[in-house]
């Protein structure tokens, strides 16, 4: 099994900068040798938000099921990490892009569960549990305030039902979204 992960982020940049002088048609003149001559004058600056997110891979491997893990209902699998930057808040969200997930057929007489849902992939931020189902509307993965560097690694849980998953190629899409509010 196989997921992709797409990154949709939204970018917020703003930056303008302007150089005036202090009074309105000033001038300087200097003359002779050594002679210098100053202009008083400003410089203002507007910054928007910035907000970057960057990830150690773009895809996952699932790890493949076992008989053990068909037994016990599921496995697990380190994902990525994910590391935002931002000079103010943020918050990253996560989502299947569809439904359920692709499946190909790999075993004559076996067809590959085309309607295996996309809640059978779970996350978390901790690789101990407290694994969310996965669906196709956003979930707040991670939240923070400005930073240099805010790394969270992602965990997947994948379930398995003895009766429903059969063999297959399978892959589904995750959508990361990352925005400043």
């Amino acid at each position: 099994m196989h997921i992709r992960l797409t990154i949709a982020t939204m970018m917020l940049t703003a930056t303008a900068v302007a150089m005036t002088p202090a009074t309105a048609g000033a001038q300087c003149t200097a003359n002779g040798a050594p002679s210098s001559c100053g202009v008083p004058g400003s410089v203002s600056m507007t910054a928007g938000r910035v907000v970057r997110l960057q990830m150690s891979a773009g895809s996952t491997s699932l790890t493949a099921p076992t008989t053990a893990d068909f037994d016990a209902g599921s496995n697990a699998t380190t994902g990525p990490t994910l590391t935002v930057s931002a000079n103010a808040p943020w918050a990253l969200h996560i989502r299947a892009a569809a439904a359920t997930w692709t499946a190909t057929n790999t075993s004559p007489g076996a067809p590959a569960r085309t309607n295996k849902p996309s809640s059978d992939l779970e996350w978390s931020t901790s690789s101990s549990g407290g694994f969310a189902a996965l669906t196709a509307s956003d979930a707040s993965l991670v939240t923070g305030t400005a930073t240099a560097s805010n790394a969270t690694t992602l965990y997947f849980q994948t379930l398995y039902d003895w009766t429903l998953d059969t063999p297959g190629n399978y892959s589904l899409s995750v959508v990361l979204t990352l925005t400043s509010p």
